[in-house]
């Protein structure tokens, strides 16, 4: 009885895990090589124009097996899968199932080397290619990235100088905040990652964030500022936010409170990068590892095939043309 309990454990379960990789079929494994490995050409190309030729002649270190484009492609097929691990992911899953799509497959301790060498490259690929475009309404807002638990703050030596202390709505913690903005069709159009203490407000002042965004922009009550509302409508950003109790004098039109109601799109967002990409978990021990991991999880949103989002419709010229929202 014990055996057959545990036979019928083990099928149920292998059935989950086939279930889950089964939502990352090949046609989109290759969909995505393709694009980075056509990108990684084009950057290896720039990268040998602009670098200085080193004087000695011997090579002491040979390439590696595993491409660029490969390794790109592996880690946006772990924050794709539903694995929680890295290393199971990578032993199981690719060594074994996927060795007809990666024959030449490297140790995983040489794998983990590997990944440090595709941060520019992934994250010119996402702001080049994966990025999503400016609809005329944008929402923005920031997330916490802990890197441990409140309690071991003081022992934690991976990311010491250069994360901080900050406080958000589910309270304090400690690492870095990860600023998004994002447009109806919940497409991200640009991020940002800061110290834990920076404001929500500072990244909105930096032309490079804000340099494809235009028309609404959506955030909370932590994006209240008259200076900054000032800087962006020069820009041609009009910036909406919940009124305070003390802002006497301040009117909304019906459409701007319509889509602060659905604001939650951007909170979907955030969900779906911590509890299906993993963007957010506190085994790093590496901060260059770090931002791979991050990189890697914004890369798989953008490639999922559904996105949160809210329609948008005008009604007829006869009922005044407002925005309508379901």
């Amino acid at each position: 009885m014990v055996i057959s309990e545990i036979f019928s454990i083990f099928v149920i379960t292998t059935k989950q895990i086939t279930k889950k990789i089964a939502m990352i079929t090949e046609g989109k494994i290759t969909e995505f090589f393709c694009i980075a490995d056509d990108f990684c050409k084009i950057f290896n190309q720039k990268i040998q124009k602009y670098t200085f030729k080193a004087n000695t002649k011997r090579n002491y270190h040979r390439d590696s097996t595993l491409s660029m484009a490969e390794v790109m492609t592996i880690i946006v097929m772990f924050h794709s899968s539903g694995y929680r691990c890295l290393k199971h992911f990578y032993l199981n899953h690719i060594c074994l199932n996927m060795r007809h799509l990666f024959p030449r497959v490297v140790s995983y301790n040489r794998f983990v080397e590997l990944e440090r060498m595709v941060a520019v490259p992934l994250a010119l690929l996402i702001k080049k290619v994966l990025l999503g475009k400016c609809t005329g309404i944008s929402f923005v807002d920031s997330t916490p990235l802990r890197v441990c638990r409140s309690q071991r703050i003081l022992i934690h030596k991976t990311f010491k100088g250069i994360a901080q202390r900050g406080k958000c709505s589910m309270g304090w913690f400690f690492g870095f905040k990860l600023h998004i903005v994002c447009n109806e069709k919940g497409e991200i159009l640009n991020y940002m990652l800061t110290p834990g203490d920076i404001d929500d407000r500072k990244p909105l002042e930096y032309e490079s964030f804000m340099e494809f965004i235009y028309g609404k922009l959506i955030g909370d009550k932590g994006y209240i500022s008259k200076h900054l509302f000032n800087k962006l409508f020069v820009d041609g950003i009009q910036l909406i936010t919940k009124l305070k109790s003390n802002m006497k004098g301040a009117t909304m039109s019906v459409s701007d409170a319509l889509l602060l109601r659905k604001r939650a799109i951007i909170e979907t967002v955030n969900d779906e990068l911590k509890n299906i990409a993993q963007v957010e978990h506190s085994r790093h021990r590496c901060f260059n590892n770090f931002i791979v991991n991050m990189l890697g999880a914004i890369a798989a949103y953008s490639l999922f095939p559904k996105k949160p989002e809210i329609r948008l419709e005008k009604q007829p010229y006869s009922n005044h043309g407002q925005l309508c929202l379901f």
